[in-house]
């Protein structure tokens, strides 16, 4: 299970990173774009975005290990992606590495949350105080990227073989029905007298 620390060492390390490489751990504001009126529902509001957040270090660190390179070289492109999607930016990214395929977070490892289902960032159901039933009733502490799927690839992985070896089985016994109709249909037309 993952710890507060797990999250506090990830953005020490990229926030020392960007120290290191003289790079400011606030994104400059982009310059102010031309109003055009022939595009109505383009903003010239640059969103600050913050490069010791945790959602930001996930999103440097992802693409940068997806690219094989440093962070210097992705520090513009998450900022694009957080001032553009936000944190849910990240589950865009994470399907986009994934070749456009969505992601079944209950198989494949949340990289913002690590697999708590919790939103990281927030004080968890247990700080809080929350009812137990809480938990399943979709509240505000879940995590944006995976919205609090439950990371258990093994059970999952069990429980889906059940349901494949049961449907094999039942394909099986059909197909064994039919092949015998098919099998009688053909004797019958062979033994019936041509006309």
């Amino acid at each position: 299970m993952p710890t507060a620390d797990q999250f506090t060492h990830l953005t020490a390390g990229v926030t020392a990173q960007l120290a290191a490489l003289g790079i400011q751990l606030t994104a400059p504001a982009s310059p102010p774009a031309a109003l055009d009126p022939a595009v109505p529902w383009a903003s010239n509001y640059a969103a600050p975005v913050d490069r010791s957040s945790l959602a930001w270090c996930t999103a440097v660190t992802m693409l940068a290990d997806h690219h094989h390179t440093g962070i210097d070289r992705q520090v513009l492109a998450a900022d694009a992606l957080l001032r553009e999607l936000g944190v849910r930016g990240i589950a865009q990214l994470h399907s986009d590495l994934h070749h456009g395929a969505p992601v079944d977070y209950r198989f494949t490892r949340c990289p913002y949350c690590s697999g708590m289902g919790e939103d990281p960032t927030q004080p968890t159901c247990g700080e809080l105080g929350c009812a137990p039933w809480l938990e399943f009733a979709g509240h505000d502490h879940l995590c944006p990227v995976c919205h609090g799927d439950d990371h258990q690839p093994q059970w999952l992985a069990e429980q889906q073989m059940t349901r494949l070896e049961e449907r094999l089985a039942e394909a099986v016994k059909k197909a064994g029905e039919r092949s015998s109709f098919i099998h009688r249909l053909r004797a019958r037309v062979r033994q019936a007298p041509h006309l």
